[in-house]
């Protein structure tokens, strides 16, 4: 019987520990139950798609038709279809509501375009007036060179409009059909144009000459100057021309004239042995005979016809088509122009080069045709070196001596006042003189320095022939060369003067 008993009690705790059991697990949560796969995560479904161009700027649509007991695509769903796929600019509604009404599907439809940005225009001047700065000459057809039209002269009339503005185009931002800007570049306005000798004040946008001159632009700004115009002759009767400006002579300049100005020069016709200074640009439309004694100087370009007999100097480059017996030096070049171009005689040299067709001639008129710096600056540098050692030393004494009495006199060692402070005078106005003249050794010799610099390798270039008997110098070398040659370049290398064929 109690064997009964503990097999039951034994039996009703197995009993509550099921129990137990089950209701822990009961107070577990359900696992969740899996959801059904979707075909796709767009509303539209059965392949359609969207396809996007590289660059965004288009979007096409191509749709299935709905599966069998489905509706027809709506505009709405179509347009839902869209947008989860993230094209929200440039909508063709026209298209989408075709989609639409016409059941249009299994092919590509553009749907949307962006707006392709566009570039505005910045405002500008228009001018009514030339406003090239560099002007060339022109070849005739016998193969010589026209130099009228080297002449910066341009002249303008009060009342004459010289210029008009167009203001700028506004640019317009751009998007693609993922709804991005695209920025365009702003457009920029100009400011009103700064100068003299005319107004705005009828329109702001135009621009009138008030008066009458030499019209020019540089470097933004225009200028309206009085230019001294003499229509004719110039001779001695005329005397000396001078102008603070420019000059424009139509007629010839005879023999002893004197011409300055210091902006340009230009004559129309025949300059015999005439001075000319100009702080500008020279042009001899017609030529120059100078008879040994015409002179022209400029701190520009000149431009001849023919220079014959002259000196010529230029800051910068000279041209013509012929030089006979001429004694020219250009800081730039010197270029005989056209197919004729020709150097006869006398002695011509630029520092950055000489140009030419032919050189010298068959009798072996004595030419010399030179580049770089010449074997006279070098002396002249030499010169300056010994004039600036010869100051400094002479400086020196002078301001040892004005230390020395100096000196004594704050240690009251100066027997003669009266003396010494005469000495002192004259030896501050030595030292004044000597100061001077260190200064102008020292510019002197900096000056021949940069130029030896600045016309190191340059070169000779004849085009055609050189005679035989000419004499070529470059860089403190001379050559006299002993034969004809055709088609050469001379430069010097290595302080020997050589020429290759062009």
């Amino acid at each position: 019987m109690l064997k009964s008993i503990e097999e039951i009690k034994k039996m009703l705790d197995d009993l509550k520990k099921e129990e137990a059991l089950v209701l822990h697990e009961s107070a577990k949560p359900a696992a969740p139950e899996p959801e059904p796969e979707e075909d796709s995560k767009f509303c539209i479904k059965n392949g359609a798609y969207i396809r996007i161009s590289e660059d965004k700027m288009e979007a096409w649509i191509y749709l299935n038709p709905p599966k069998q007991g489905e509706s027809f695509y709506s505009r709405d769903l179509i347009m839902q279809f869209i947008s989860e796929n993230k094209v929200v600019r440039g909508l063709h509604t026209s298209n989408i509501a075709a989609i639409a009404k016409k059941h249009v599907y299994e092919r590509e439809i553009l749907i949307a375009r962006g707006k392709v940005p566009i570039e505005g225009v910045d405002g500008y001047f228009e001018y009514f007036f030339d406003i090239s700065s560099k002007k060339e000459p022109k070849e005739r057809e016998d193969g010589t060179v026209d130099y009228s039209s080297m002449s910066e002269l341009t002249n303008i009339n009060a009342g004459d409009v010289i210029a008009k503005y167009h203001h700028a185009i506004q640019s317009e931002d751009g998007f693609d059909v993922t709804g991005k800007e695209i920025k365009a570049k702003p457009a920029k306005e100009l400011a009103v144009l700064k100068g003299r000798g005319f107004n705005n004040d009828a329109d702001p946008d135009t621009y009138v000459a008030t008066m009458a001159g030499k019209i020019s632009l540089v470097n933004g700004r225009i200028d309206i100057k009085n230019v001294h115009e003499i229509r004719g002759d110039v001779d001695l009767v005329t005397g000396k021309v001078e102008f603070f400006g420019d000059i424009h002579i139509t007629g010839t300049v005879g023999a002893g004239v004197v011409i300055r100005a210091s902006r340009n020069i230009t004559i129309d016709g025949v300059v015999e042995s005439a001075y000319i200074y100009a702080g500008g640009d020279v042009v001899l439309t017609r030529g120059i005979q100078g008879n040994g004694k015409g002179r022209v100087v400029a701190k520009g370009n000149v431009s001849a016809e023919f220079i014959e007999f002259a000196y010529i100097e230029s800051v910068g480059n000279i041209r013509s088509n012929s030089f006979m017996n001429a004694n020219v030096f250009a800081e730039g070049e010197v270029i005989a122009d056209g197919k004729k171009g020709v150097i006869i005689g006398g002695n011509v040299r630029g520092l950055h080069g000489v140009q030419a067709q032919t050189v010298g001639n068959e009798t072996e008129t004595k030419t010399t045709v030179g580049a770089g710096f010449s074997a006279e600056d070098y002396d002249s540098y030499v010169e300056f070196m010994s004039k600036e050692s010869e100051a400094q030393k002479l400086l020196s004494d002078v301001v040892d001596r004005m230390t020395e009495i100096l000196k004594n006199k704050r240690l009251g060692r100066d027997k003669y006042n009266t003396a010494t402070d005469k000495e002192l005078l004259e030896l501050n106005e030595k030292k004044d003189i000597y100061f001077k003249n260190l200064d102008e050794a020292r510019m002197g010799k900096e000056k021949i320095a940069a130029r030896i610099e600045e016309g190191k390798g340059a070169q000779i270039r004849v085009n055609g022939k050189v005679y035989m008997g000419t004499t070529v110098a470059l860089e403190g070398e001379l050559l006299v060369l002993q034969e004809d040659m055709m088609y050469r370049k001379f430069k010097n290398e290595g302080g020997r003067i050589i020429s290759d064929s062009l």
